[in-house]
């Protein structure tokens, strides 16, 4: 799991570790989080590849399955996220991504239709269902069905397409 927002005073750490309490004890899924604040990512793309840069994407090259924790920044998801997205790149293919966003009114609505089309380009399967939550309304407690639709989609694709990459390798 992701924590895309690197805000001070966020909430994404607030709603990740509600995300992993509600996906915890599921059989097939081992949560591991990636705080973006946990990695001094360069603000510019380096030529040679910081040893953050090399943590950062060996811990996506090594997951299976991802879900990003997104907040809506002006209709869309944080330059933050765009960036350590940018730092993997074929880490990411043939790897499903579900989102957990949050907002308010909207739930994070456009951060994930902007993300859909990124991870699109680099050859990852996004889930159909997502959790939305609106920081308006304090509805922690009352999204468990869409966190299991989409750790249902989430594991289903995270097995179909870990058996597709071991009989053959992707190419984009």
């Amino acid at each position: 799991m992701i924590v895309g927002s690197t805000r001070e005073g966020r909430v994404g750490d607030r709603i990740a570790r509600w995300f992993v309490s509600r996906a915890a004890g599921r059989d097939g899924i081992e949560l591991r989080v990636l705080d973006l604040l946990d990695y001094e990512l360069p603000a510019r793309y380096p030529k040679t590849p910081t040893p953050q840069v090399t943590a950062f994407a060996a811990e996506v090259g090594l997951a299976e399955a991802f879900v990003v924790v997104t907040p809506e920044y002006n209709r869309s998801f944080p330059a933050s996220l765009k960036q350590a997205i940018d730092y993997a790149y074929d880490e990411w293919r043939a790897k499903p991504v579900g989102f957990v966003s949050y907002g308010h009114r909207s739930d994070g609505l456009c951060a994930v239709e902007q993300l859909r089309p990124v991870f699109c380009e680099l050859h990852a399967v996004t889930m159909r269902d997502a959790v939305r939550l609106d920081l308006m309304h304090d509805q922690l407690d009352e999204d468990d069905h869409a966190v299991a639709a989409m750790l249902d989609q989430l594991a289903w694709w995270g097995l179909a397409l870990r058996e597709a990459r071991a009989a053959r390798p992707y190419v984009a």
